[in-house]
């Protein structure tokens, strides 16, 4: 349809809108004109006339937007959209509809010193609003444009005097939420974030609030023993971070329950609320994920988490003795799947693969609670692990070892025992050890001739940790020889159902065979522990992003004389078959003699081969520096010290949580029971009560799934709080109950 365009004659002086809208402005009037007639007209400055005409125009279409947006008006697109929206829903007379007057004011000066006293008192915002009897946005919005006064507080009333009143998990969240327009969730304690951060206040001070329901809180529960086995030593002496909101305190802490909690890697706070967990520590929140890795990386570098680390074995080792006679070292292989970095391949048998990983060696006590552990990226296997790295700090951590004049005295003698795995089961380990009176204990290998049923009898042999078995033993002096050179040993044999006979060996031949089976069977439980560690904690994790190189002087094997090692054992291989293929041929009779003497010729021509690809090896050196490498093929690590700072934390975590499962094994019979007893306690929420008057903070943990885990829980706080143990930052006596 064909649509008239206007006829011309805009008045003079008229502002053309669009093609026939156009507005004239004069005498105090302002007059609308479509084409040469007059739509609509209203005085200057009446708004809700112009608003409404405008409008008008859009909705009967003879003008769009976009034009009136473009024009002298400069009215906003969106507000225009907002008042077609209007005249749709509302209509037209909406534009002319009364304005209502000013609701009355909340925020009286009444109120206003009402709430600042209160706030003056110690009682948060939720509680101040609620008794003030206003909304608690409300109070929020006037802190923030400081409509409020922030009054000092009397001091005698004390710092920390606890308002009665705790706070419920929703008034929490809200509270975390709402501060998220300041500077961040839950960051609620405002005040002291800018008093750190421009450098009036060293730290944060932990100061713990009333509150109800509070998730994870349960991990209080476990504080005690991460304190006893040493979370905290490191602190000022390996352990440091400069002046900011967080303390290393703060952050051992905040370590400490995230490995109990099993929060596996810094990203795991992300899925847990910040608010909730900083309450358990003291604080408003706990660290972003990115504010915990630099304040790791500032520790482990800055600090000596390694010294640290040494340290917390030695502690270790002399609170039990007798458990650090027995050591047992084992290699775990931390599989590297991304592209930075150039790590060997090493077999990895739970994988049954050859993968680019780090070695670690732990070394564990018959139970399973680790000692230390060394990461080695370039490895030339257990044996020269034991003996560069594991036995020098041994000697040096070990207590109790006999004298030199006893050594000398009694050849027999050993200093500690250190008990592994066929691996290294060799003549020049268990030399290079005995060297140092360092008795060793492993399974025999080959083992080929069968001893008598008859040397075998029945004994009782008691497991490490508790408990015992009803085993057939035997036991025999023999030796362990490398060409012309042996050592003696002690060889103990286990005669199983099926008639299998375990061969043990040590050259600690002063023990029993009683408990040379005892400890040797015990090396499961290190077996044990790295699966619960993979598991739960997060041992194979990776630490931080970013390679380092490896020190030129390390050996490597050198990659040619690998490959020329390949091409012998395919030449071997060849061989063999040849040999076989002749052997069968000559055994068969008829046989042309001219086909035997062709199988003949190409086994001499292999045999020839073989010798000069053996040549070629031995000509090339098996083992080069990392500097003689190109650069290319130059192995590189994964940064060390912050896997040293976390495994110290992560080891702690496991010996705290060993600990809280032997007081439960009395009332549960299965350890792993007892353990997973232990991590739902971990992540149940608790009631928080802090008094300050009288120095304590009572913990109520709810309850469990089942009255009879209720019992033993119960029991287990009964003898936490009879230790009278106090927070290591606010000193206050910590009190544990069942809701």
């Amino acid at each position: 349809m064909y649509k008239q365009s206007p006829l011309p004659g805009f008045p003079d002086g008229a502002q053309k809108v669009g093609t026939w809208l156009s507005i004239l402005d004069k005498d105090g009037s302002v007059t609308y004109f479509l084409g040469g007639d007059n739509y609509f007209s209203h005085s200057k400055g009446d708004k809700k006339s112009e608003r409404f005409v405008l409008t008008s125009l859009m909705e009967n279409g003879h003008v769009r937007a976009c034009d009136l947006e473009r024009c002298f008006l400069g009215i906003p697109h969106r507000t225009l959209m907002n008042w077609r929206a209007q005249y749709r829903e509302d209509g037209p007379a909406s534009f002319f509809r009364a304005i209502e007057g000013p609701k009355p004011k909340v925020m009286t000066p009444e109120k206003v010193a009402e709430c600042a006293a209160l706030l003056a008192d110690g009682h948060r915002p939720s509680v101040v609003a609620r008794r003030a009897g206003i909304e608690e946005s409300t109070l929020r919005k006037a802190l923030k444009r400081q409509g409020v006064p922030r009054l000092a507080k009397d001091p005698a009333v004390g710092a920390l005097e606890p308002s009665g009143v705790s706070s419920s998990k929703s008034e929490r969240s809200r509270a975390d939420a709402e501060a998220a327009d300041g500077m961040g969730t839950a960051c609620t304690r405002a005040d002291e974030r800018v008093a750190a951060a421009i450098g009036l206040v060293a730290c944060a001070t932990a100061r713990f609030e009333a509150g109800h329901d509070v998730q994870m809180a349960g991990l209080l529960a476990g504080l005690p023993a991460l304190c006893a086995n040493g979370l905290l030593t490191g602190l000022g002496k390996h352990l440091n971070l400069p002046k900011g909101f967080y303390s290393a305190l703060h952050i051992l802490l905040t370590l400490g329950f995230m490995a109990l909690g099993r929060i596996r890697r810094p990203e795991g706070l992300r899925h847990v609320p910040p608010g909730e967990l900083g309450k358990v520590i003291g604080l408003d929140r706990v660290p972003e994920v990115r504010t915990l890795r630099e304040k790791i990386s500032l520790m482990a570098r800055a600090g000596a988490p390694g010294a640290w680390m040494k340290e917390l074995a030695k502690g270790w080792m002399e609170n039990d003795p007798d458990e650090a006679g027995y050591l047992y070292v084992d290699g775990h292989v931390r599989v590297y799947h991304g592209e930075k970095a150039n790590l060997p391949r090493r077999y990895v048998s739970r994988e049954r693969l050859c993968l680019r990983g780090t070695t670690d060696y732990w070394v564990n006590d018959a139970i399973g609670r680790p000692f230390f552990v060394i990461s080695k990226a370039v490895t030339e296997g257990l044996a020269d692990s034991i003996v560069k790295d594991i036995v020098p700090e041994l000697l040096a951590s070990v207590p109790g070892q006999p004298t030199a004049d006893e050594l000398e005295n009694d050849p027999l003698l050993h200093r500690f025992v250190i008990v592994f795995d066929r691996e290294g089961a060799t003549h020049s380990l268990l030399h290079e050890l005995w060297g140092h009176r360092v008795g060793a204990m492993t399974y025999r290998k080959n083992v080929r001739d069968v001893w008598e049923e008859s040397e075998f009898a029945e004994q009782e042999v008691s497991i490490p940790g508790g408990g015992g078995h009803r085993m057939r033993l035997a036991m025999r002096e023999t030796q362990i020889s490398a060409g012309k050179n042996s050592i003696p040993v002690i060889e103990v044999r286990r005669l199983t159902a099926s008639g299998h006979q375990t061969a043990i060996v040590t050259t600690a031949r002063r023990l029993g065979n009683t408990a040379i089976a005892s400890r040797m069977f015990a090396r499961w439980s290190q077996e044990n522990f790295f699966a619960y560690m993979m598991q739960h904690y997060d041992i194979d994790g990776l630490i931080e992003y970013g390679v380092e190189q490896v020190p030129g002087t390390v050996t490597v094997v050198n990659a040619q004389w690998r490959e020329r090692d390949k091409a012998v054992g395919k030449a071997r291989l060849a061989e063999r078959k040849l040999q076989l293929e002749l052997a069968k041929k000559t055994a068969r009779e008829g046989d042309e003699i001219q086909k035997n003497a062709e199988t003949v010729e190409a086994l001499q021509a292999a045999q020839a081969e073989l010798l000069r690809l053996r040549a070629e090896r031995k000509a090339t050196p098996r083992k080069v520096t990392i500097d003689s490498l190109p650069e290319d093929q130059r192995p590189t690590q994964l940064p060390p010290l912050n896997k040293v700072l976390l495994d110290a934390v992560k080891m702690i975590a496991y010996r705290a949580e060993t600990a809280l499962v032997g007081l439960l094994r009395p009332h549960l019979k299965k350890e792993e029971e007892a353990r997973a007893l232990v991590r739902e306690l971990f992540v149940t929420s608790a009631d928080i009560e802090p008094d300050d008057a009288a120095k304590t903070l009572t913990v109520r943990v709810h309850r469990m799934a089942a009255p009879v885990h209720d019992k033993v829980i119960a029991a287990l706080l009964e003898h936490l709080t009879k230790l009278e143990f106090r927070h290591p930052e606010t000193a206050a006596k910590i009190i544990y109950a069942l809701v």
